[in-house]
């Protein structure tokens, strides 16, 4: 009894998670409705609770197929409730993500959940808990993208259509950031089972280093420009044009000056 008890509160949803949704609804709300007298502080904080939340399903997704693939350890860490508290780097998992959207508009892929690998048969297995975490990001962009690919925009209002154009490009970006064939990055992970043993062997020692060498990479104008057009692809393919994406981050970025054809609430 006391083990199931146990087990039920491993999974039950943090009040922490819980809190962090509820910044999302209220301040969603606050923009729909342009109650906020300051429309760019609820954008801000509408984007940034937003993005926390799929930064924990992000994790929590890596765990629940952990467990289901044989690491019955997840619980007991934590990984479960979707507190973000609980990561193993919570700096890496929330707080730097949160700055570099800050200060870039870009989505960095979180840090870890600790998955006892040892645990788990089966290469399809192991791929499969490496991808689970982007895969989530690619259906919260989706949901994001919804009113745009569906034509459902009529009664929409422009602040809450560029904050999720914005929030849909941080989940677009971090994607294409963890999907990478990176040691380190997710991308990895789904080819790391099928590789033989001398190379991973000879990758590893390089795997705390892959999120820096991506980001070095992408200081060089030429790789910026070329990635950053892939995600307008992206965007585009999902309805969202670059006025939206701009005015998203624009809007979000509140302490500075919002040109005028972003400027819709009074």
């Amino acid at each position: 009894m006391t083990t199931a008890l146990s087990r039920r509160s491993d999974r039950r949803i943090s009040p922490v998670f819980v809190g962090i949704a509820a910044v999302t609804a209220v301040t969603g709300w606050a923009t729909w409705t342009g109650f906020a007298a300051q429309p760019g502080v609820a954008v801000f904080l509408f984007v940034t609770a937003a993005w926390i939340v799929s930064l924990c399903l992000h994790e929590y997704a890596h765990a629940r197929t952990a467990l289901h693939s044989g690491d019955i350890s997840v619980g007991a860490k934590g990984y479960l409730t979707l507190n973000p508290l609980k990561y193993t780097h919570a700096l890496l998992s929330i707080v730097l993500p949160v700055l570099f959207v800050i200060m870039g508009g870009i989505g960095l892929p979180g840090g870890a959940v600790f998955i006892e690998r040892g645990r788990i048969r089966g290469r399809w297995r192991h791929s499969l808990i490496s991808a689970a975490g982007p895969l989530t990001n690619v259906l919260f962009a989706a949901v994001c993208t919804a009113p745009f690919w569906l034509d459902a925009l009529d009664g929409v209002p422009a602040d809450f259509r560029y904050a999720l154009a914005f929030l849909a490009l941080l989940q677009v970006t971090a994607a294409l950031l963890n999907f990478l064939p990176v040691p380190g990055l997710d991308g990895y992970g789904v080819l790391e089972p099928w590789l033989p043993y001398g190379v991973k062997r000879q990758v590893e020692p390089f795997a705390p280093f892959g999120l820096l060498f991506v980001f070095a990479l992408l200081w060089l104008p030429a790789v910026n420009s070329a990635f950053f057009d892939v995600v307008d692809a992206a965007l585009r393919g999902l309805g969202i044009g670059d006025v939206e994406t701009y005015c998203g981050q624009t809007l979000y970025r509140f302490w500075e000056s919002t040109p005028d054809f972003c400027s819709v609430s009074p």
